[in-house]
């Protein structure tokens, strides 16, 4: 019996597209103090007197849109995962999400009553921040802790610009690219500018020096928009992308305060203004098509920039189930199992 097993984790959807499935979904992501990280009594009236009361009708609706017969697209698409790499290796893979269903405490109890005693957890998210990779870490550590203490736990580092993944993500382009088009635009899920600093240990670099995020640092070790955009530089180099053909932007945006710009949705305006007819867009920081990609980016993000006068969009999807996706993810489980391990991942911050 080997005492070797990995967990693969994702953030999450509700159980169900009912406005109380999604109430509930909703109150525990935005319970997290590292996705909503506000002091509490500001929080918990923005929470509870603003949120909870409105937003879970509006999202029910959005996720409507995109709900298949099997369930929510991230955990159909996460479970295909899970079964491909499972018939690569003889390691015990499970899945859990970091919030909602499946859940991570009775994963790792799973694991725990089969005698484990070494985990590779694998986040499902490519770039550092503290609103996905961090809590994702995080929140696994501290349930081993209660559930399984002795056991040891190896987490994957994000992948931004590890060969495999860059590969993977440009083999998914290439097609689309190949069929022409006027622009190609890569939309990244968006955080407070505030977590860039509240990440930078050194308060010295993130938004302070100029250019922060082409100047070396060891903070771009947990710098979420210096990763996204060597993610951008590695895919354009690999596909020899024309520079005034790609840009970047962030899209989710929540809330008042600021967050990392551009904003996707004023860029669809702005790219169709400037004469731009056929766009791409490509969203890196997923590795599965969920309610952001496939509803904010496929639905809302088409309509937006069709009435500016754009006249071709396509979604590109993300690497879901693609093969070479796949291998990369069973390369990192080989190795493990090999005992070459990961190189740890940046300390956790925030």
């Amino acid at each position: 019996m080997t005492s070797k097993a990995v967990l693969l984790t994702n953030l999450g959807s509700p159980d169900s597209t009912a406005i109380p499935d999604v109430r509930r979904y909703l109150k525990e992501f935005l319970s997290d103090e590292r996705v909503f990280d506000a002091p509490q009594p500001i929080k918990s009236y923005i929470l509870y007197c603003k949120v909870l009361p409105f937003r879970p009708r509006k999202t029910a609706e959005a996720y409507s849109k995109i709900w298949t017969e099997e369930g929510s697209p991230l955990l159909v698409t996460s479970r295909k995962v899970r079964q491909l790499l499972q018939e690569k290796t003889d390691l015990p893979i499970e899945l859990s999400m970091r919030y909602g269903n499946p859940s991570t405490r009775e994963a790792l109890q799973r694991l725990a009553s089969r005698g484990i005693k070494e985990l590779f957890l694998v986040p499902l998210y490519p770039h550092y921040a503290m609103s996905s990779y961090e809590t994702a870490v995080v929140n696994v550590r501290e349930l081993a802790g209660e559930v399984a203490p002795a056991m040891r736990i190896t987490a994957q580092p994000p992948f931004f610009a590890e060969p495999g993944y860059i590969d993977a993500l440009s083999q998914r382009i290439e097609p689309y690219v190949k069929n022409g088009y006027d622009h190609l635009l890569f939309s990244f899920h968006g955080i407070p500018e505030r977590h860039l600093r509240k990440g930078d240990p050194s308060k010295a670099h993130c938004t302070v020096v100029t250019d922060c995020c082409k100047t070396c640092s060891p903070v771009q070790s947990t710098c979420y928009r210096a990763q996204c955009l060597r993610t951008v530089e590695e895919v354009a180099a690999r596909l020899q992308l024309p520079t005034a053909k790609y840009s970047m932007s962030f899209q989710s945006r929540f809330g008042r305060e600021p967050w990392l710009k551009p904003y996707t949705d004023l860029e669809f305006v702005r790219l169709a203004n400037e004469g731009v007819k056929r766009l791409l867009v490509v969203t890196p920081a997923f590795v599965s098509d969920c309610l952001e990609t496939l509803e904010e980016i496929g639905i809302q993000g088409k309509e937006d920039f069709l009435a500016a006068g754009g006249e071709s969009y396509e979604l590109i999807p993300c690497l879901n189930v693609h093969p070479a996706w796949i291998d990369f993810l069973a390369k990192r489980i080989a190795a493990f199992e090999q005992n070459d391990r990961p190189e740890p991942a940046a300390k956790i911050v925030g």
